[in-house]
């Protein structure tokens, strides 16, 4: 591990440690919070929601993630919502966005069929599976999961690297029979690009763990996407982000309707949810030109690990 990754873990345990020391503190604010709650009229979660989730868009297209993967551990973590409706609303956001990305991308040549096919029918696959082990499973052993996949989401956001043009010398024998190959040409530099992967049958098998883990808390699936992908499938990076914006609206589908059959969507969450991650979205393109993405990435990164933090204690509190 390097330097790096071995301060990330240092910091969450330590944080996990300070968390665990202040249980008492915690469980009297969240008791609280609860007696506040009931006291607030019914009106005021659909707004608090409407304005939450508007900063929640602007973050996400600045610090570079979606908007299932913020929204499912903060609103879980600080709403007074059952957590199968807010995976149920998180797969809605998810799917929204990359719905709306999906033609545009084709479009442009960037999200390849080719590469996107087989990968769906893996990730879609489990991701249903996800799901009914997600509705199966109480409660608790959801959320303490949820807080634990949401701080190695952090660590991988602080230790992965990207490559623009991986090398790959020679496409591997599965990726051939697929047909997994394309051209593009470089908006920036006019270069055409002629592209193929490797590593086909492991990225394959890595997909199976990232639709299930879609499907089962309802995160979306980006953040895992685009590194196997491109960090170990060979990808392009931006044929990765493109196809994973793509994938996206295929896995999240199929994981939705186990959602939508349990009577887990309720239009009370996901419509104020879906119209305020949008608006905050075209704000957050509009913010991208002056933005210091490092910054807001920062920000995004210690956004998750204290929802994380959240997930956690609360799966282990109540």
């Amino acid at each position: 591990m390097t330097r790096l990754g071995r301060l990330a873990l240092i910091g969450c345990l330590s944080l996990l440690w300070v968390c665990l020391m202040c249980q008492p503190l915690l469980a009297e604010t969240a008791s609280s919070a609860q007696q506040a709650s009931a006291d607030f009229p019914w009106w005021m979660w659909p707004l608090l929601l409407l304005v939450v989730t508007f900063v929640m868009g602007v973050a996400a297209v600045l610090g570079g993630v979606g908007g299932g993967v913020l929204f499912v551990p903060i609103i879980s973590g600080f709403f007074p919502f059952h957590l199968d409706f807010v995976r149920g609303a998180g797969l809605l956001v998810a799917l929204a966005g990359a719905l709306a990305a999906g033609p545009g991308l084709l479009k442009m040549n960037l999200a390849s069929l080719r590469l996107a096919i087989p990968v769906a029918l893996i990730a879609s696959s489990f991701s249903i599976v996800g799901a009914m082990i997600g509705l199966a499973l109480p409660t608790k052993i959801v959320q303490i999961a949820l807080g634990g996949t949401i701080l190695g989401i952090c660590i991988l956001m602080l230790i992965a690297k990207k490559s623009e043009l991986p090398d790959v010398p020679q496409a591997d024998a599965l990726s051939q029979a697929l047909r997994i190959h394309g051209v593009y040409q470089e908006a920036t530099t006019g270069q055409v690009i002629d592209w193929k992967i490797h590593r086909t049958w492991q990225g394959l098998v890595l997909f199976i763990a990232i639709g299930v883990m879609a499907g089962m808390f309802g995160l979306g699936a980006g953040w895992a996407n685009v590194p196997v992908l491109n960090l170990l499938m060979g990808a392009p990076l931006k044929i990765s982000v493109a196809t994973s914006k793509f994938l996206l609206s295929i896995t999240d589908t199929s994981a939705a309707w186990i959602y939508l059959n349990n009577g887990c969507v309720i239009p009370l969450i996901v419509i104020p949810s879906l119209v305020g991650i949008m608006l905050g979205s075209f704000v957050g393109v509009r913010l991208l030109r002056v933005a210091r993405p490092t910054v807001v990435r920062w920000i995004v990164i210690g956004m998750l690990g204290f929802a994380g933090l959240k997930a956690l204690h609360k799966g282990l509190f109540g």
